[in-house]
């Protein structure tokens, strides 16, 4: 190699993989890639410890909860911890104004006071392996990407039916290093889970949208559920019968406290991330895809604020929703500016030309990667425009609650207009439409909506490139004259759909010669004009360019991995379980700014506004506070510690995973990055990027001191 190419190549090894914190890591491979740098930095404990399948490790008191964030076993009856935003959507579910979960919190004070949570899951790894020669059986280089995946795709399920057959078990197999490997994971699925206990949101939600994403946080974030078994301690539906299941691994929790620079890790499920992606989608996340995304977003979220703050009802209705749009819509302006801060795409061109010059030195690479980069820049000139048009259906159109609602007839009127309509069928489509529509109902306000569409609809127009604009905007009277408001203001008051009662009459006697009703309904037609555009124009493209981005992108991990074969890569997260490492520690986000790395409850007094909902604080805090009465639970300074920042690598998915300290003792629950370092998705920052976790010792203190539940705490092993 020459000497030139040798000294770019070291330099990118040393400037993009060299900080000590990065990566997510597959627990299965810790004992060859990660354990001697873990234990160096300070872990007590072995490979086997974290993850093994021969006896219980770690990994058995770690779930997947309701497939978006992780949770943790703390006793031996099945109690699991994870944060209040992911158990947010049960509570809400369970709250009504005679009930007000959200509001008032909710703590039982027994097995029997536990409530049950309809569709909620958790997931429990048993086993991993790797299947990469399996998977890629048959499968050569000179195959075009349809091709191959639909050989990959046979392989797999048959690996899964495999593991599958004669268990009780469900089987995934999921591509790691953009297919360039392959892992099994071999899962027990509980569906019987119950909610225990949970602070009031003047606690478990304390700053809101506001503080989301930000630091310095005083934001209790825990639920507190419990996972029910049959009588054989396996998976069952949800039964009276079911006992708390009996884990085979529980973590202990320590109250010890901690210093800064003190080892952590984190093991849970992260999302996503995409760390190895060229500056072309780098620059197309930060400067074109999000600024589109949060302005629409933006649009929802000033409706929805104002109608909750106007009403306890419609806040029960809306915390969940106004809540999920707004976690990724602050993430976005976060990651955005932390990207632009970076200087992430001019530094990935400057990898690129790396690489380049690494491709270009000898023939046989030259084979493999030469034309690789070109190739990307092409795709991505195509990408562009249709994935703006997707943003303005996903993000715009489906916006409207009652348009992503409405989808759900199309099925009812394409059996309805079949020659002979089969009646048992339509009975069966129409029980689950009811049912479909009861539970929209229950969330659902129909003023919000018609606000949202009278702001959603001029956007989608004056944005989306005239192919992609559904026909209904040309053909409408009031939309082609642009005259939105009276659009939504009359459509919305007379559809079908809008209104419970009227719509569950047109069901219960539903007649398939009557699908002309729905087919001339306007907010029939909107929703049809929509879906129709993404389903023949936007989607099927997109399809195509993504396989072909999936293909260049898997070859780019290989010649990745090629040109630094001295190096360990961690694969992007991809939903699985994973370890991340790390130590206690503050930073300096700006100039003349320096963050220390704990937060304490006399923050919560500091922000204290009773005129701001989302900064209330409970009486009874305040009283214990005054009092100075945090029993066994204050630090060894006397304060009540609530949050402390690591610089664990986290992501999306990693909310409620365990914080654990070198013996593997739980310190806190994982549950936010910090604003500065969310571009950690696209590119990790050693000096930026922070997870924040909400310390045990404040979690356990709101459930004695606030939660009267002392039973939750004796069922712990506390150290």
């Amino acid at each position: 190699m020459k000497r030139s190419v040798f000294i770019a190549v070291m330099l990118f090894s040393l400037t993009s993989f060299g900080a000590p914190e990065e990566g997510m890591w597959v627990p299965m491979l810790i004992e060859r890639m990660n354990i001697q740098r873990m234990q160096d930095l300070g872990l007590k404990l072995t490979a086997a410890d974290i993850y093994s399948v021969n006896h219980s490790s770690l990994k058995d008191a770690i779930v997947q909860f309701g497939g978006g964030c992780t949770a943790e076993f703390v006793s031996p009856e099945g109690l699991i911890l994870t944060n209040h935003h992911c158990g947010l959507g049960s509570i809400q579910r369970l709250s009504s104004i005679n009930h007000d979960y959200l509001n008032d919190g909710f703590w039982a004070h027994s097995l029997e006071e536990e409530l049950p949570c309809p569709g909620l899951s958790v997931t429990l790894l048993v086993r991993m392996e790797e299947v990469t020669q399996q998977v890629l059986s048959g499968v050569d280089e000179t195959m075009n990407q349809l091709v191959r995946n639909q050989i990959i795709g046979k392989n797999i399920a048959g690996i899964e039916k495999a593991a599958k057959q004669g268990t009780h078990f469900d089987a995934k197999v999921r591509s790691f290093y953009y297919g360039n490997q392959y892992y099994l994971f071999v899962n027990e699925v509980f569906k019987d889970v119950r909610l225990v206990g949970a602070p009031p949101v003047s606690i478990g939600k304390f700053g809101g949208d506001t503080d989301n994403w930000m630091w310095p946080r005083h934001t209790g974030d825990f639920s507190i559920f419990r996972v029910y078994a049959g009588k054989d301690n396996e998976p069952a539906e949800f039964s009276n019968e079911n006992r708390p299941y009996q884990p085979r691994r529980f973590l202990p929790v320590s109250i010890k406290g901690f210093q800064k620079d003190d080892f952590t890790f984190v093991y849970g499920y992260p999302g996503s991330t995409r760390e190895y992606l060229i500056s072309d989608g780098v620059d197309q996340i930060a400067n074109k895809e999000n600024p589109l995304r949060i302005k629409l977003r933006q649009i929802r979220l000033d409706i929805m604020d104002q109608a909750m703050d106007e009403s306890r009802l419609l806040r029960i209705k809306y915390t969940g929703k106004a809540a999920g749009i707004a976690n990724y819509w602050k993430k976005m302006i976060g990651e955005t500016r932390g990207i632009r801060k970076l200087n992430a795409v001019s530094r990935k061109r400057q990898e690129e030309q790396r690489f380049q010059a690494w491709a270009d030195s000898t023939a046989g690479t030259k084979i493999k990667y030469g034309e690789l980069l070109n190739a990307f820049h092409a795709v991505y000139r195509d990408y562009h425009n249709l994935q703006k048009a997707f943003i303005y259906f996903s993000e715009g159109g489906q916006g409207i609650e009652i348009v992503k609602f409405v989808a759900g007839f199309r099925e009812l009127v394409k059996i309805s207009k079949e020659k002979e309509a089969n009646r048992e069928k339509l009975e069966k489509l129409i029980a689950g439409l009811k049912k479909s529509a009861t539970d929209f109902f229950k969330n659902y306000d129909v003023e919000i909506d018609i606000r949202v569409m009278q702001l959603m609809l001029p956007e989608i127009a004056a944005g989306m490139e005239s192919e992609y604009l559904p026909d209904i905007f040309n053909t409408d009277k009031f939309l082609k004259d642009r005259n939105y408001k009276d659009f939504a203001e009359r459509n919305m008051r007379i559809s079908i759909f809008s209104d419970s009662s009227r719509l569950m009459g047109f069901l219960d006697h539903y007649q398939a010669k009557q699908v002309s009703r729905i087919e001339k309904d306007q907010i029939f037609r909107l929703m049809s004009g929509f879906y129709e555009c993404n389903d023949r124009k936007i989607q099927p493209r997109i399809n195509t360019l993504v396989s072909k981005l999936d293909s260049l992108q898997r070859c780019y991990m290989k010649g990745l991995m090629d040109m630094h074969q001295e190096k360990t890569f961690y694969p992007d997260a991809n939903s699985t379980l994973r370890v991340a490492f790390g130590k206690v520690d503050g930073f300096t986000p700006a100039d003349g700014v320096q963050y220390s790395g704990f937060t304490t409850l006399a923050g919560v007094l500091e922000k204290e506004d009773s005129t701001v909902y989302d900064y209330r604080v409970d009486a009874r805090l305040k009283k214990l506070y005054r009092e100075q009465d945090f029993g066994r639970y204050a630090d060894r300074d006397g304060t009540m510690h609530v949050a402390f920042t690591a610089t664990n690598h986290t992501s999306g998915g990693n909310s409620g995973s365990p914080v654990l300290n070198a013996y593997g003792e739980l310190i806190g629950l994982n549950f936010d990055r910090n604003w500065e370092g969310t571009a950690s998705d696209l590119m990790y920052d050693p000096a930026m990027c922070r997870n924040i976790t909400l310390d045990i010792r404040y979690c356990l203190f709101i459930i004695d001191k606030i939660g009267g539940c002392k039973r939750l705490i004796n069922e712990m092993v506390i150290r």
